[in-house]
């Protein structure tokens, strides 16, 4: 599917998430969501940034603003991730990478030489209608969290 852009209604998903239970866009109508897509659990960057969600995930709940992050990795691999560094952000397992592809992020990369795909790193803001507000693509952790909290309060203003 080609990339969604601002304004868009965001499209729908509902995938299991860590706890055993499930994650749907449905459950933030009426708020804003930051859905951030990242490559991999327990990697240097995907651990950067998540603990940056996780430092300010409260300033995101008294803006109004859910907080999920989603990647290819199984449940499990997310329960022993946010164990390993106590986040406090719901992750959804998309697996068959189908919310993925949906969204436009799972895209052919390339390092030393060699092609593969993968998630490339984006966050999306969704209004609480539904509709795409903002959109990080090829995001660098460093102040990321802050940038998108920033922009949440913004919505809200």
């Amino acid at each position: 599917m080609a990339d969604i852009g601002i304004g868009a209604e965001a499209p729908d998903f509902d995938l299991p998430r860590d706890g055993g239970g499930r994650v749907s866009l449905a459950e933030f109508r009426g708020k804003p969501l930051v859905l951030f897509f990242y490559p991999k659990d327990d990697t240097a960057g995907c651990t950067a940034e998540s603990i940056g969600f996780t430092e300010l995930a409260g300033e995101f709940e008294k803006a109004g603003a859910g907080l999920v992050g989603m990647s290819p990795d199984s449940v499990k691999c997310h329960e022993r991730f946010i164990r390993k560094h106590s986040l406090a952000v719901a992750l959804a397992s998309d697996e068959e990478k189908t919310v993925l592809q949906t969204y436009g992020v799972w895209k052919q990369k390339s390092m030393y030489g060699r092609t593969y795909m993968g998630v490339e790193r984006t966050t999306f803001l969704i209004r609480a209608d539904g509709t795409i507000a903002t959109i990080w693509q090829k995001v660098k952790v460093p102040g990321h969290a802050e940038a998108v909290l920033q922009a949440v309060r913004n919505l809200a203003a």
